[in-house]
């Protein structure tokens, strides 16, 4: 199912200029997210347990309709300082207005963004699958930026990801349906029986039901035979980028890690890139 023919270097170019854009929206949704969840948990448990409103009266700033300020100085950002990666550059990462640092966080996920949107369309062409890939590679920023601040990965954003997958999957623009249900079956139970046994063995929680549902969505979107690559591959990740963490840092290994951003990786990875490193994998160890 493809669209018509693009210059493959406009293709690209304009998939690199859009990542930039949706790389700032995605900040966004990172810093402001999570913020409006845990006002409304907490307006709604007040509510419950018939409390009088407290600080949770005042609501932190909606996502789309709010313009972006300086979080220091609330001061709003002129066009040409939301310009995506360059004015970040240009600013040299600090607040025109009150001279406040600006987080790298921000031209790093609009540069990822940018390069994933750029490998993404590169590998699907000018096709519906790139549009799909686009939105799968997007959230996956999303959620991994969100679980790293806060360590939360969103019902608001893993669930509407595994009916996306499974819905594709009546296409099939990538699986089809029988593969997408087990695969998202599969996901989530594998995790979920890691986390139950390691309570029962330890008596505490190795991680949290986000990444269950985490994984099956990615099992919705690839099946079942992408599952054990992505849990090796992000425990792999995780391994020596959560062990050099706590190093450099100086944390004991009882430190809470996020484990969904190396899920989100892996599972990227193993989207983009999956029968290239299983093939070369094979000829390496010259399994045909």
């Amino acid at each position: 199912m493809t669209l018509p023919a693009v210059s493959p270097g406009a293709l690209l170019g304009i998939a690199g200029v859009l990542g930039l854009i949706v790389g700032s929206f995605l900040n966004v949704v990172i810093l402001r997210l999570p913020a409006k969840l845990m006002h409304g948990w907490r307006t709604q448990s007040r509510e419950l347990l018939e409390l009088s409103p407290g600080d949770e009266a005042e609501a932190p700033p909606g996502i789309v309709r709010e313009p972006s300020h300086c979080p220091k100085c609330k001061h709003p950002l002129g066009a040409l300082e939301n310009i995506p990666l360059v004015s970040w550059l240009v600013l040299r990462g600090r607040c025109k207005h009150c001279g406040t640092r600006i987080s790298a966080q921000y031209p790093l996920v609009e540069l990822l963004s940018a390069v994933c949107s750029a490998v993404v369309v590169w590998k699907f062409g000018f096709a519906w699958q790139s549009a799909a890939a686009l939105v799968f590679t997007w959230t996956l920023i999303a959620l991994a930026g969100i679980d790293v601040r806060t360590q939360l990965l969103p019902d608001q954003m893993t669930l509407p990801l595994l009916w996306l997958g499974l819905t594709l999957s009546l296409v099939p623009l990538f699986v089809a349906s029988p593969t997408s249900i087990l695969g998202a079956v599969l996901g989530y139970l594998s995790l979920w029986s890691v986390y139950w046994l390691f309570k029962l063995m330890t008596g505490k929680e190795g991680m949290g039901y986000g990444d269950f549902k985490l994984l099956a969505a990615l099992g919705a979107w690839m099946g079942p035979a992408a599952l054990l690559p992505i849990v090796l591959l992000s425990s792999l990740i995780g391994a020596i980028v959560g062990g050099s963490y706590l190093a450099i840092r100086g944390h004991d290994r009882a430190t809470p890690i996020p484990f969904g951003p190396f899920i989100a990786a892996a599972g990227w990875v193993q989207f983009v890139a999956g029968e290239q490193i299983l093939a070369t994998y094979r000829h390496l160890f010259g399994l045909g």
